[in-house]
């Protein structure tokens, strides 16, 4: 089974469940987007368009628009992370560069740094100024 076109997408329903319960959400005017960390030396993304957003013709030509812009600018985008990104219906008729500089303003800004270390294994987050999990000082409740 060949999966070289699903390689860089979250297709699974699994993946899309983990990014939803355990991720963080940023909304724009035109987008909602959850992200989550996926310990992995790339981003991978998702994309719900649902009928709401109108018929089939129109729920393509969003994924399209949408799928373009990613394509187009995925090296500025931090790796590591698994990205799915919610449309809404305003993508259908918005400026194709607003679109873009959009929903790239919103992922940069939303996202740290790739929490991916160089050598591809995930960041413990074990600096002083940010101690991992389990040290003490963390003074918050576990989640």
């Amino acid at each position: 089974m060949a999966r070289g076109r699903a390689r860089g997408r979250l297709t699974r329903r699994a993946e899309f469940d983990s990014v939803y319960r355990n991720g963080r959400r940023r909304s724009s005017r035109q987008f909602t987007v959850f992200f989550a960390a996926n310990g992995l030396a790339e981003s991978r993304f998702g994309m719900s368009v649902g009928r709401a957003l109108g018929g089939a013709v129109v729920r393509n030509r969003i994924r399209r628009r949408v799928r373009e812009v990613l394509l187009l600018h995925r090296g500025e985008i931090p790796s590591g992370w698994d990205i799915i990104v919610h449309p809404r219906a305003s993508v259908a008729k918005a400026d194709f560069a607003s679109l873009g500089d959009e929903l790239l303003g919103l992922v940069r800004n939303s996202l740290p740094p790739s929490p991916v270390s160089h050598s591809g294994e995930k960041d413990s987050g074990g600096s002083p100024a940010n101690p991992g999990p389990g040290t003490s000082g963390s003074g918050g409740q576990a989640s």
